[in-house]
């Protein structure tokens, strides 16, 4: 399908760039780690689900830094852990796990305040890392490692928006930036980009637009033909994927070609923003 339509698929693997803060964790990380050393902090806390690529991240870098790190787990404890989770302690991370209403309420001040209340002092990141600093990073990712590229598409997963702004932000209005919405009724995520990216901008940041139709059902579900799909793209190209974001950006990419969306003979890159641990962690 893709050779009759002309158009021409490159793959930038950021999932090989670090064996455990790996993908846009990396470009999300560096800035809020060099914050939290700057103001002497000894101890990073974030936010995420039993499955979370970030708190992987997270813990693996705090660990490299000889940082304490500890994870506000959305959900009940689980007496087994998954691969995620299992990893994360023996990188030295406490869990803290808090049912699903308390966690709606995490980025309200009174929540936080009981964490600093019961934890002490830390740099706190918020869920999947995105902030004005993780938005620096992926905006020098973008400027140093994919505006070099020649393409006419940049395609990406989208879960907070966070790296889908700062790719924006370093392309600086330049190509098409395509985000795939992990999330059923992702709709939203136009708006948190649109805040991100701010108004200070001197250039016309509008060359980008957020897919919402290739969820899948929802945030780490999948189905039996998402399945098979991943499974064709590591037999056809040797290229692994997740079910969580990679793949269902992948699939969207290839429906969008068959569909005539993606003008032929035009080239499009795929980032990949690595989670392939979570892939491990499903299959527990």
């Amino acid at each position: 399908m893709i050779e009759r339509s002309g158009v021409k698929l490159l793959v930038k693997r950021e999932d090989m760039n670090h064996p455990f803060v790996s993908g846009n964790k990396w470009w999300k990380l560096k800035y809020n780690v060099e914050e939290a050393l700057r103001l002497r902090h000894k101890t990073l806390l974030t936010f995420g689900g039993a499955y979370s690529n970030h708190i992987y991240a997270t813990s693996a870098a705090a660990n490299e830094l000889s940082l304490k790190s500890i994870g506000v787990i959305r959900g009940e404890e689980r007496k087994l852990l998954n691969r995620t989770l299992t990893f994360v302690k023996e990188k030295g991370m406490m869990l803290h796990y808090v049912s699903r209403e308390d966690y709606r309420r995490k980025n309200e001040s009174f929540f936080v305040e009981a964490l600093q209340e019961k934890f002490g002092d830390f740099y706190l990141l918020p869920e999947g890392g995105t902030n004005s600093l993780a938005v620096q990073g992926c905006s020098e990712f973008a400027k140093v490692f994919l505006a070099p590229i020649s393409f006419d598409y940049l395609c990406l997963p989208v879960g907070t928006g966070g790296t889908m702004a700062g790719i924006v932000k370093g392309l600086e209005g330049r190509k098409r930036v395509i985000g795939f919405s992990s999330l059923k009724g992702g709709t939203f995520l136009n708006t948190e980009v649109r805040n991100l990216l701010g108004t200070e901008s001197k250039i016309k940041l509008d060359n980008w637009q957020i897919e919402t139709d290739y969820h899948f059902g929802g945030y780490g579900k999948y189905t039996p033909a998402l399945m098979d799909f991943i499974s064709s793209a590591w037999k056809d190209h040797h290229l692994p994927l997740d079910p969580v974001y990679t793949s269902k950006m992948m699939f969207g990419i290839y429906d969008m070609i068959a569909r005539g969306r993606i003008e032929r003979s035009s080239t499009v890159l795929m980032l990949h923003t690595g989670g392939l641990q979570g892939t491990e962690s499903l299959s527990k």
